[in-house]
């Protein structure tokens, strides 16, 4: 069996290792020409994700992750604040989180190492359907058609095989816009290292503005003491702040703007509203070249909209099928989830006792209950934050309890 890949990104990848493991034939296409040139600041995988991706990918590329990645249980828990820098209350005790953050980068290159030869970069899918005999084909800007027996999209939240099943998208703007970047924990001062600490947390304010700030520290807070297999970006304690508005003309126009640029206006548009200069430091003393914007897309939280098309022999998984905004924190967790299960169908295929579309069709049941359950979790902070208003006061620690709640799963994708 042939298994064609669109996409090269956290799932993609992470399918394409687990096929490969498993004795597939797999091609994958990817546009990227480098895989650490990609998007995004870290990814958390809880216990879910991290036991997928211990099915996929070899032992030793398996311990070098764990080694190059930031153990939750080793954090204060997460605090939440409002606009000035005022404690509002705590999140609960990670000591028995089985939770890592790890850097996107260095998560994508491992699984491309586990990928190998079968990894195909500056390939551009241009269009994909089925060949005279039925054969699902894809197209390129250059170079002949590529056939299989099976295809899947991972090509993310703007997929093209996705939009190939659905007839149209499959997922819409969440209504939020994301600014996000990096700062060395050294960078900051004193005070500002106190108040933060080793721990990730929500500010919040009015108009729906909010600012998360993830601490990240795959040397101090090692899931394992193994520092000659660390591979991770980030070398030191470091936070990862993602600030959050809803979506306007006035904050879409923003994104466009280099680093430097972006994060000066972020602090005007702060200011602008009344947040403090201690809340905003972090932004302040960041690195220009780390701030970058995102656009939050989301699909439908109802299982029964996902993958809404007859089970065949093209398929899709990832934010292909169940785009979520990173404030769940389980995006990448899901699509790496979402490659366990197909590979574990597929098996069955290979040992002759299930029909490939039969097979196919348990996968997208399965995927269409966890994209659901992924999705409502992250939807339910995004409202949280449109709804806020201008009066967060003392009430708001009462409030906060369900934000809280999310707050503990918010990490960037």
């Amino acid at each position: 069996m042939r298994i064609i890949v669109v996409g090269g990104g956290i799932g993609g990848l992470a399918l394409a290792a687990g096929l490969r493991r498993n004795g597939f034939d797999v091609a994958v296409f990817d546009r990227d020409t480098d895989v650490a040139a990609t998007g995004g600041y870290h990814i958390t995988l809880d216990g879910r994700a991290q036991e997928a991706l211990r099915e996929l990918v070899a032992p030793e590329i398996f311990e070098r992750l764990l080694a190059s990645a930031s153990a939750l249980r080793l954090r204060e828990p997460d605090v939440l604040w409002d606009r000035r820098g005022r404690l509002l209350g705590h999140g609960r005790d990670l000591s028995g989180d089985a939770s890592v953050d790890v850097d996107r980068i260095t998560l994508r290159t491992l699984l491309a190492e586990a990928v190998g030869a079968d990894l195909q970069l500056g390939r551009t899918v241009t269009a994909v359907g089925r060949a005279e005999d039925g054969a699902p084909q894809v197209l390129f800007a250059d170079g002949a058609p590529v056939r299989g027996d099976l295809l899947v999209g991972a090509d993310g939240a703007h997929s093209l095989v996705a939009r190939y099943l659905a007839g149209g998208p499959t997922n819409a703007p969440a209504g939020i816009i994301g600014f996000s970047g990096r700062t060395s924990v050294g960078d900051l001062s004193s005070v500002q290292r106190e108040r933060l600490g080793p721990r990730s947390g929500l500010a919040i304010g009015p108009r729906g503005a909010a600012l998360y700030i993830g601490y990240l520290d795959p040397a101090g807070n090692a899931v394992l003491d193994a520092p000659g297999l660390r591979t991770a970006v980030t070398v030191g304690p470091t936070y990862i702040w993602g600030a959050m508005f809803p979506e306007s003309a006035a904050t879409d126009a923003m994104r466009d703007a280099p680093g430097g640029v972006l994060q000066k206006e972020l602090l005007t548009w702060f200011r602008r509203v009344g947040w403090s200069e201690r809340s905003l430091e972090v932004i302040a003393r960041a690195d220009p070249d780390s701030v970058a914007a995102f656009r939050f897309n989301a699909a439908s939280t109802r299982a029964r909209d996902l993958a809404p098309w007859p089970a065949g022999v093209i398929t899709a998984l990832g934010d292909a099928v169940h785009a979520t905004p990173p404030t769940a924190g389980m995006g990448a967790g899901a699509a790496i989830r979402d490659a366990a299960s197909l590979v574990a169908n597929l098996g069955e295929v290979a040992a002759g006792t299930t029909a490939l579309t039969v097979a196919v069709s348990r996968f997208e049941a399965d995927m269409r209950l966890r994209g659901s359950e992924v999705l409502t979790l992250a939807m339910k902070t995004v409202r949280w934050i449109l709804a806020t208003d201008t009066r967060l006061g003392g009430g708001a620690v009462v409030a906060a309890g369900p934000i809280l709640a999310a707050a503990n799963r918010i990490r960037r994708r």
